[in-house]
């Protein structure tokens, strides 16, 4: 009523429209924030002074041009630690990388990064390929959106937009990424695929939980035990990924962006 209303403001109190203004006002989530820049392909918050690629090389700003004063991606660092030259790494991990940049035309930062520490980088990578490569109940593009689904959870830029270019290739799929990425329910795939990245996202958050019930809800969606194991290694290898590239500040290239687009 009318008169409610009027009481209400006369003690200063906070009337429903007011509320509405309040709650327009506040400030984004953080995570929200930072999904929002991936799927609009526009720029980060002036104050990080970062820039991303577009489509047709041209650098993204601010709408009111504020970081167009600052260095292209490129001229960034990759990561807070010191990075080898690829000369001096030994033998075989050099070999692999000489193989990668052949088959992509370009080095993926990770491998330049964690060569920091030779023996980590060589387990990491023997790892990753007994998860990733392995014959599987999971295809690979289905390996490669829960890494980006939990990567994304962990608010791990690297790992989104690395894992999101391998995504749409694997899927052929342009979108298939930034709906993974944002909200998987929302995403253009299928029932199954969402319960298995809804499990992934429970290993990821909260493992402790995970019991016989979580087990039988995956038996209904078709899921075996070793299936079940394969969500669990690909959700745990990036875990650790996810930290590593946060801590260090491992940053993705250029390329990945225009990647299956």
């Amino acid at each position: 009523p009318a008169h409610d209303l009027a009481h209400r403001r006369d003690r200063g109190l906070p009337v429903p429209d007011d509320r509405r203004d309040r709650r327009r006002t506040r400030p984004a989530p953080r995570r929200a924030a930072h999904r929002d820049v991936l799927a609009s392909g526009r720029c980060l918050p002036c104050n990080v002074g970062s820039r991303l690629r577009l489509l047709d090389g041209r650098s993204a700003g601010c709408e009111d041009g504020a970081n167009e004063k600052g260095p292209p991606v490129t001229d960034r660092p990759i990561s807070r630690y010191p990075v080898p030259d690829i000369v001096d790494l030994p033998d075989d991990l050099r070999e692999v990388i000489v193989a990668v940049q052949e088959r992509t035309g370009f080095v993926p930062n990770v491998f330049l990064v964690l060569a920091h520490r030779p023996d980590e980088l060589r387990a990491f990578l023997g790892y990753h390929d007994a998860v990733m490569e392995r014959d599987s109940g999971l295809t690979k593009a289905e390996r490669e959106m829960i890494v980006v689904a939990t990567s994304a959870n962990n608010d791990c830029q690297y790992c989104v937009v690395a894992h999101g270019a391998i995504l749409r290739i694997r899927a052929k799929d342009p979108h298939i990424a930034d709906q993974v990425a944002i909200n998987h329910h929302k995403a253009d795939i299928t029932p199954k695929q969402k319960a298995m990245l809804d499990f992934a996202l429970l290993v990821a958050e909260d493992s402790a939980v995970v019991g016989d019930d979580e087990f039988e809800a995956m038996y209904a969606h078709g899921f075996t035990d070793e299936d079940i194991w394969d969500i669990t290694a690909v959700t745990a290898l990036f875990g650790l990924s996810n930290r590593m590239a946060n801590v260090i500040a491992m940053r993705p290239n250029d390329e990945f962006y225009a990647m299956g687009r």
